[in-house]
């Protein structure tokens, strides 16, 4: 398995990176691929567990169970248009406790029809804010590579407004950001949004070391949006992005590392695609070479 061993030359930025790569979170799908890669996570890692619309979110909580029963630390997601009714949620909320759950991440949700009364993730936090939730931390997305139907401006006062609520209700949060192929992209939409008052830690959203099949296939569904379909238009571009072993991470961190802190990155949220034996290879390599 060939992986990019280019290194910053400044050991304060490459000190960054491995303390990232340490801590990284890695996210699942619930599909029966998992149950053989779940062998190679890193022993208690955190795992955040993703709400797919051909599933249910009683389906994420059950695999968060069985993720906490091994030993990690899972993150379930909750996805506001798959929630079939205030009863469900205050259920599902009520459950976190028996898991061992403390934390969960909410997103919109990829399905194109509500499956309820909950259009998007600010009246599903909303909701969740109003109950006894137990909750200490609740992650967010962010969205540097934009949305498919969504403006950039109504995607910024969204995440400015569910900072405003997770500190008014004196909740730990952070920002996980979508993929997204292109650093200065980046860089440059965290720095805009850091200027408009922006002090939510984010989680930078990176690929796995998955084949380029797996990506273009799965990640069309997991909300890449414009960077996928630069990529399919780019034969050259995704040459250059995948060597033989699949993508390689560091090709988008390598880049970002003189900014990681300055921007307050504090996270790594690991897009694996179940292909978690790859990843883990990959991170356990970028961090043998920092080491030497």
């Amino acid at each position: 398995m060939t992986f990019f061993r280019k290194r910053s030359a400044n050991p304060v930025h490459q000190a960054t990176r491995a303390n990232l790569l340490r801590s990284a979170r890695f996210e699942v799908i619930p599909l029966k691929n998992l149950e053989a890669q779940l062998e190679y996570l890193p022993e208690g890692a955190s795992v955040s567990v993703t709400a797919s619309p051909a599933k249910t979110l009683e389906d994420t909580w059950t695999l968060s169970q069985t993720l906490a029963d091994q030993g990690f630390t899972p993150v379930p997601h909750l996805a506001a248009r798959m929630v079939t009714s205030e009863k469900q949620l205050r259920q599902l909320v009520s459950q976190l406790a028996d898991i061992g759950v403390s934390e969960v991440f909410i997103v919109g949700g990829d399905a194109p029809d509500p499956f309820g009364p909950f259009l998007d993730s600010i009246q599903v936090l909303d909701s969740i804010l109003e109950l006894d939730h137990g909750l200490s931390h609740i992650g967010v997305t962010a969205y540097p590579d934009g949305h498919s139907f969504i403006s950039e401006g109504a995607l910024s006062a969204a995440l400015h407004a569910k900072q405003e609520m997770l500190a008014s209700a004196g909740v730990s949060s952070h920002a996980s950001t979508q993929m997204c192929f292109d650093p200065g992209a980046i860089s440059a939409w965290l720095q805009r949004e850091r200027e408009m008052g922006l002090t939510i830690p984010i989680h930078l959203g990176i690929p796995g070391a998955v084949d380029r099949a797996k990506l273009l296939s799965i990640g069309a569904r997991l909300g890449v949006g414009a960077s996928l379909r630069f990529l399919r238009k780019n034969r050259s571009t995704v040459t250059r992005l995948f060597s033989p072993g699949g993508y390689d991470p560091n090709k988008l961190l390598a880049p970002l590392s003189s900014v990681l802190e300055p921007l307050g990155i504090s996270g790594l949220h690991i897009f694996t695609f179940n292909q978690i034996e790859k990843t883990e290879a990959w991170r356990r390599s970028t961090l043998d070479i920092g080491n030497k």
